[in-house]
Formats: structure tokens, C-alpha cells, sequence
């Protein structure tokens, strides 16, 4: 005790730019390990002859979307031309922080560090990017799914979130988005739903009398562990987008909004839940695991300013809204296997709209205004990028190839080769 007591200013400053550095960094990691629950949750989503190809996806979009982000995502979002629409290109991320400029205190001076900060933004473009894997699952080429990758981590996502998190016209406007309702999850399900409309349904997904024919995943106890990691990550998704952990105000905000992330995916799971049963007369543990993620897309946009019993209202109507949602698409006929585009899309504009009912500073205007801005940037430009990848290399495996599955003819290697019917 006595070493802090005889701690200058200086030491003390920059014990709370080591501490507030390290707190970034971990919830860096834990967003990091959101990847793995994306990953097992579309392995137990998808039939086993799909599974190798959509793990290869997940570990490859990860490092694309590292990648990318750092030779020019991160420049174009974080570009110093404020208040802008279009983004300027600057050198990769940047110099490090001295401690000259961490002592000179006052409102510019950095407390945390600057390579903190892009491992924080850059596992955020991954978990975007994620959100395209599962809705074209089964169906779409490796590596027309790769090229995508490179061009929505490297230039859409950055554009967009440059409008908000990087002082563009939606921040100017007001538009309020905490940890990313809209900016990540809204982006990757515009991206997702342009990717859909494209690429079609799989094979007896649809019937021509219009029947909708379920097709199970192989492995239910994976898709529960990835909800489970993807709920865990999630504190470091919300938490560490507080920024800041070092004084009495910024640690109880921290705490506040992992209580409140805690409660929104816990209202989410039991509206779902209730409603499944209430629809289908039975419960069912894929609307009700989406249920739990919906929870945590509607309180992204703000799990700071909610009471934690306003939070599990917003993750309630959040883990209802999901399961109206896959069966609306359902017979829209629009085909995503692991319900993406409405736990991400459908729930991410809802959790944009619930913030100026608890946040005095936000208005319905402003949100009303990024929504539109976000999915009509994103939708549109990933349209386009589709169209272009159906045209010059195909974005669909063949039926064969479909009928077979896509981890033979991608991958050439099984997940399950001992439930394949195949030598061992």
C-alpha cells in the first residue's frame, strides 16, 4: 500500500492507462473467442456432410477480416475527416502512444493503447463477417464466400462504421449505437440477405405447393456450446466497448452493462422459448438458443443506460421478434439454416429503436437515420459484389455437389468419416 501512496501523478496516470489498456485487451479476447461460437454454432446447425467446409469458413474469414482491417479497414473507419460520408485512407493503424503524450493529460490525452484499440475494432469486423457464414451455408462456394470477405472487412464494414464510430454525418446526427446493434450485426445480416437473395434455397428447403420442409442440423450439443461461448463473449463485446474500467464511474458502468447483457440474453431465451411453445406446441431448442443471441443483439445498442430489468424486457421482445422472424422468412422463402438474418438483421434494428426509450440523448430520428443509412449502404454494396462474384467465378456449388455435400467437394475431407458409410 505504501508504493501508491507515494505514487506521483505521473505513476498513477499511467497505472490507469496499463490498467485500462489490459481491460481492453482482454475483452478483445473474449470477443476473439466469439469466433469459436460461431463456428460450433453452425457446425451444429448444418447437416454433418457440410460441417468441415463451414469450419474451414470461420477460422479463414477470421484471418481475412484480420487481415484486411489492417492494411485499410482500419484507416478508411478511423479517418480524420469528421463529419464526412466518404472515408479517407491514412497508413495502416497508426503509431503507438508515447508517454510523453499519456502525462500531458486533458481530454485528448490517450488512456488506453492505441494497438489496444484496433485488436478491439478489428475481432468486431470478424464478428460482422461471421454473420454472412451461416445464412449461406450448404450451398455456397468456399471461395466466392472468401473473396466477399475480403471486400466487406476491407471497405464496407469500415465505411459504415467510419459514419458513427469514426465522426462521420451519423455521428454528427446523433445516430446512438453503444457496442454495434447496428454498425456489426445489422451489416452482417445486410450483407447476409443480399448473399440469399442471390445465391437461392437449397435443394428441398422449398416445395412447389409451397410447402417449407425442415432440415435439421447434425449436432444440437455444439450449437448449445457455441450459444454458450458466443453468451460469455459477449461481456467483452459490450464490456469493453465502455472503453474505459480505471475510475468509480467506469468500473460501475462496466459492471452495469454486463449485468444488463446477462439479463437481455436471459429474457431473450425465455420469451423465445415461451413462444416456440405457444406456436409450435413444442420447445424448441433452435428458436430457443436464438432466442438467447437475440437477447444480446437488442441490448448492444445500449446495455449502459437500461435499469436491468428494462434490459431483460428489451432481450424479451427481442427473443419473440427472432422466432416471428425465421418463420416470416420462412414463408417469404428466403433460406438462411441458422437464423442470421433475423437474430442480427430483424433484432439489430429493433435494439436501435429501443435506445431513446431509456437514453434521454438519443432520437427515434437519429436511429431511424442509421438504420436506413447502414442497411441501404451495406445491402446495396454487397449486392453488387455478389453479382459480380455469380458472374465472373459462380457463387453456388453444383446440385450434385450440393446433393453430396460441400465438405467433400470443397474441402475433400469429412467431419464424421465414420458415419459416412466410407472406409475407416
Amino acid at each position: 500500500m505504501e508504493p501508491l501512496l507515494n505514487a506521483t501523478a505521473g505513476d498513477l496516470t499511467q497505472l490507469q492507462y496499463a490498467v485500462d489498456t489490459f481491460y481492453f485487451l482482454v475483452c478483445g479476447a473474449l470477443v476473439m473467442w466469439m469466433a469459436a461460437g460461431f463456428a460450433m454454432l453452425e457446425a451444429g446447425l448444418v447437416r454433418a456432410k457440410n460441417t468441415t467446409e463451414i469450419l474451414t469458413k470461420n477460422i479463414a474469414l477470421y484471418a481475412i477480416a484480420c487481415t484486411l482491417y489492417l492494411l485499410c479497414g482500419y484507416s478508411i473507419m478511423y479517418s480524420s475527416d469528421a463529419g464526412g460520408v466518404l472515408p479517407s485512407l491514412g497508413a495502416l493503424i497508426g503509431d503507438e502512444n508515447s508517454v510523453d503524450a499519456v502525462l500531458a493529460g486533458g481530454e485528448d490525452a490517450p488512456y488506453y493503447s492505441a494497438r489496444s484499440d484496433f485488436f478491439f475494432q478489428v475481432v468486431f469486423v470478424a464478428t460482422a463477417m461471421s454473420i454472412v457464414s451461416g445464412a449461406v451455408a450448404e450451398r455456397m462456394k468456399l471461395w466466392a464466400f472468401l473473396a466477399f470477405a475480403v471486400v466487406m472487412t476491407g471497405f464496407i464494414y469500415p465505411t459504415s462504421g467510419y459514419w458513427t464510430w469514426g465522426g462521420g454525418f451519423l455521428s454528427e446526427a446523433g445516430f446512438s449505437d453503444f457496442a454495434g446493434s447496428g454498425i456489426v450485426h445489422m451489416a452482417g445480416a445486410s450483407a447476409a440477405l443480399a448473399a440469399v437473395l442471390v445465391l437461392g434455397a437449397r435443394k428441398g428447403k422449398y416445395g412447389k405447393n409451397g410447402e417449407i420442409n425442415a432440415i435439421p442440423g447434425a449436432n444440437l450439443p455444439l450449437a448449445t456450446l457455441g450459444t454458450f461461448i458466443l453468451w460469455m463473449g459477449w461481456f467483452g463485446f459490450n464490456g469493453g466497448s465502455e472503453l474505459k474500467l480505471s475510475d468509480v464511474g467506469e468500473a460501475n458502468a462496466v459492471a452495469e452493462v454486463f449485468v444488463n447483457t446477462n439479463a437481455a440474453a436471459a429474457g431473450g431465451v425465455i420469451a423465445a422459448l415461451i413462444v416456440a411453445r405457444l406456436w409450435f406446441r413444442k420447445a424448441d431448442l433452435t428458436m430457443t438458443l436464438n432466442g438467447a443471441l437475440a437477447g444480446l443483439v437488442a441490448i448492444t445498442a445500449d446495455p449502459l443506460s437500461p435499469s436491468a430489468l428494462a434490459s431483460s424486457l428489451i432481450g424479451a421482445i427481442g427473443g419473440a421478434l427472432v422466432v416471428m422472424a425465421i418463420v416470416t422468412l420462412d414463408k417469404l422463402r428466403i433460406d438462411d439454416p441458422v437464423g442470421a438474418i433475423s437474430v442480427h438483421g430483424v433484432v439489430g434494428i429493433w435494439g436501435l429503436l429501443a435506445v431513446p426509450l431509456n437514453n434521454a440523448d438519443a432520437t427515434f430520428g437519429a436511429q431511424l437515420l442509421g438504420i436506413v443509412s447502414i442497411f441501404g449502404w451495406v445491402f446495396v454494396a454487397s449486392l453488387i459484389v455478389w453479382l459480380i462474384l455469380k458472374a465472373v467465378m459462380g457463387i453456388r456449388v453444383s446440385e450434385e455437389e450440393e446433393y453430396e455435400g460441400v465438405d467433400l467437394a470443397e474441402c475433400g475431407m469429412e467431419a464424421y468419416p465414420e458415419f459416412s458409410g466410407g472406409k475407416k
